[in-house]
């Protein structure tokens, strides 16, 4: 095997500088764990249109595989569920389903853990396996419990970390749930995007712990989430940055398929919008629509004679809003029993009046009954959607858990 000590030590310089990592017991992880024990066996790397050229460990040019083991990217190691790079021998099409995530990402996240020695770590979404190496040389093999829920991935990931020297608890199942077998923990981090924290987490977490997961479930416009658990079993805290990872797989919606003009056949009503319905390809906009409308998927479609179509649907609720450009304003027509666009084009009206306040402005407390973001103000009042309390611009989304 290549020794990878020089690209080590150049990936913990690079991501020293880049300010993600901070403290010299990371930096020691970061230096002694090999990437490229986890990243068999092999990666899908893009080309051009939206294909995958499969590269394996074996058979590959040492340099080249440790090249591509320390670059700054996410690497594919997985399509559709179950397409690994050595059953590829040419260039595939297919979703990404597994990944070992870019090192800024991935460092920069267990640095926000604010861990300290003989601390337990309960990690949601084993994956390859590399981050729960760099929590297990920091913590050691028995403070580290990881949930994967894919057998193959974990079982992939069990093989690396023993490889690497870490018999970590590795445990295959629906990280939704946890692992209340060894609660409670110290810290709980997620490399898989929720549509909200689960209340298990909280549950399975000591008071003055620390959980860590990016909530959104579209594919940009999802936030880092870091709360605190409270004496009373609830958690608070706010979204710390934009953050981006594949949705839980249990959580992935279904993407809106088939003839559209039918599912839009039937408004109730159609207006011109006050805003574009181009804002919520911004990520902040994008963010804020899911908190006012839970559930729904913004799409993008052509129609035969190249017009851009834009729609926003909520299958579940049986609701959509779809645009149409009219010169340079935009007209929604609306459908369902949720005015789905009202309720978005609300809370990012009020967003830009209360000064477009950055998504770190976003706070969020968790009970065991609901969620509740908002900006600004105080936690106060009980309606379920943007508003203003009193003279204070006051965002406020409840979320009930069902």
């Amino acid at each position: 095997m290549t020794d990878t000590a020089c690209q080590r030590r150049a990936l913990a310089d690079r991501l020293e500088k880049s300010g993600a990592l901070t403290t010299p017991q990371w930096r020691a992880a970061v230096e002694s764990v090999p990437r490229e024990l986890f990243l068999n066996p092999g990666v899908f790397l893009p080309v051009d249109g939206g294909r995958w050229r499969p590269v394996t460990a074996v058979g590959s040019d040492p340099a080249e595989w440790a090249e591509i083991a320390y670059s700054d990217q996410t690497l594919t190691t997985q399509l559709d569920g179950h397409l690994t790079a050595d059953q590829a021998g040419e260039p595939v099409t297919g979703v990404p389903t597994s990944s070992s995530t870019t090192p800024v990402t991935v460092v920069s996240m267990i640095e926000h853990l604010d861990v300290e020695d003989g601390q337990h770590v309960l990690e949601i979404g084993t994956g390859t396996g590399y981050s729960s190496a760099l929590m297990c040389h920091r913590l050691g093999e028995d403070n580290v419990t990881t949930v994967e829920v894919d057998p193959h991935v974990a079982a992939r990931a069990d093989a690396a970390l023993e490889t690497a020297g870490y018999s970590t608890w590795t445990v295959t199942g629906d990280g939704l749930l946890g692992h209340p077998r060894r609660a409670p923990y110290d810290r709980v981090v997620a490399t898989c995007a929720v549509r909200r924290i689960p209340y298990t987490w909280v549950r399975q977490t000591k008071p003055g712990g620390v959980i860590l997961a990016t909530v959104g479930s579209w594919p940009y416009g999802t936030g880092l989430a870091k709360v605190t658990v409270n004496d009373d079993g609830t958690a608070e805290g706010r979204i710390i940055g934009r953050s981006s990872f594949m949705q839980a797989r249990s959580q992935a919606a279904t993407p809106v398929a088939g003839d559209l003009s039918a599912r839009t056949a039937y408004p109730d009503s159609e207006r011109a919008t006050k805003i574009s319905p181009l804002m919520l390809e911004d990520w902040i906009p994008a963010f804020l629509a899911q908190l006012a409308a839970p559930g729904a998927q913004f799409v993008r479609a052509t129609a035969s004679n190249g017009t851009q179509l834009l729609y926003v649907f909520d299958p579940d609720r049986e609701s959509f809003a779809e645009f149409t450009a009219d010169g340079d304003a935009w007209m929604v027509r609306q459908g369902g029993p949720v005015a789905l666009w009202d309720d978005i084009e609300q809370t990012v009206i009020a967003w830009q009046e209360a000064g477009s306040p950055d998504i770190t402005a976003v706070r969020l407390h968790i009970t065991e009954r609901t969620h509740t973001y908002w900006i600004g103000g105080q936690r106060i009042a009980t309606r379920t959607s943007s508003h203003w309390i009193g003279d204070k611009p006051v965002l406020r989304w409840e979320h009930p858990l069902t």
